[in-house]
C-alpha cells in the first residue's frame, strides 16, 4: 500500500517568523515532522511542500523528498490546506504517475508525536474503509458548555444553549465528553480530497490523544513550553 506523508511548510509565517525552521532541542520543526514520518512503519514516502529553498534543504537533510517547489500563490497566509494538497497530488500523478492510496498530513507546528501514534491513526483508517478521514483530537481544557458570546445588548450568551438550557451550571462530572481538533495527525485519501473537495469529508474518525501530550506551535511562548515539556522526548 502506498501511503504518502505530506509536510506543508511555507516560508512566510507571521506569528513566529521562519517558524518551520525554529528548533526545539536542536532539531527544526520541519525536521521533527520528517523524522516522525520516517519512523512510521506504514508511511512509504515523505514529501515536503514548500515555497522556501531553506525549508526544502532542511527537509532534505532529514530525509524527505522535494519533487517540487510549491507555487508562491499557494504559500500565502490565507490559503487553506486543500489546494496545497491538490497541487502536490496532481504534480506527483502528472510527473511520476504516482497516486497513493492514503495521504498523511503532518504539520511542523506539532513538534511532538509519540512513537506509534501515526501508525495507530493509519491503522484506524485502514480498519474503517467507509471513513473519509481520521483526525487527531483531544479534550479541551475549557469545556465549551462554559463558554459564552456577548450579545448585542452586552449580556452573556451561552454558545451551547441549544444542547442544554443552562449548560454552564452543570457539574464538571455531568459535562459531556467533547473534543477539539489538535492539528497533530490527519489521515485521508485522494478520493476525499478530489471527489469531496475536502481534507476531511463527512465521515471523520477521531484519534484521541491526551491533551497533556499535545502542543501546537503558534507563538514564541509555545516554543519555550515545548522545549521544557518535551526535553527528554524529542
Amino acid at each position: 500500500m502506498d501511503i504518502l506523508a505530506i509536510i506543508p511548510a511555507r516560508g512566510g509565517s507571521k506569528g513566529v517568523p521562519r517558524k518551520n525552521l525554529r528548533k526545539i532541542n536542536g532539531v527544526s520543526l520541519v525536521g521533527l515532522s520528517v523524522k516522525h514520518a520516517l519512523a512510521s512503519k506504514w508511511i512509504t514516502r515523505t514529501v515536503i511542500s514548500s515555497d522556501d529553498d531553506e525549508i526544502i534543504k532542511e527537509a532534505l537533510k532529514y530525509g524527505a523528498e522535494a519533487p517540487f517547489v510549491r507555487p508562491k500563490a499557494l504559500a500565502e497566509d490565507h490559503v487553506f490546506d486543500l489546494p496545497v494538497f491538490v497541487h502536490a497530488l496532481n504534480f506527483l500523478k502528472e510527473k511520476e504517475n504516482y497516486s497513493p492510496q492514503i495521504v498523511v498530513h503532518l504539520r511542523p507546528t506539532a513538534p511532538y508525536r509519540r512513537q506509534g501514534w501515526i501508525d495507530e491513526a493509519i491503522q484506524l483508517f485502514i480498519d474503517h474503509p467507509q471513513a473519509d478521514s481520521v483526525r487527531s483530537v483531544s479534550e479541551p481544557d475549557k469545556h465549551p458548555y462554559r463558554i459564552f458570546r456577548i450579545d448585542a445588548n452586552g449580556y452573556l450568551d451561552a454558545i451551547m444553549k441549544h444542547e442544554h438550557p443552562v449548560p454552564y451550571l452543570l457539574r464538571r462530572q455531568d459535562l459531556p465528553k467533547m473534543y477539539y481538533y489538535n492539528c497533530v495527525i490527519d489521515v485521508t485519501k485522494p478520493e476525499t480530497i478530489f471527489a469531496k473537495k475536502s481534507m476531511t469529508g463527512d465521515k471523520i474518525l477521531p484519534f484521541i490523544m491526551n491533551p497533556d501530550e499535545v502542543i501546537d506551535i503558534d507563538s514564541e511562548q509555545d516554543l519555550k513550553i515545548a522545549e521544557i515539556l518535551f526535553k527528554d522526548k524529542i
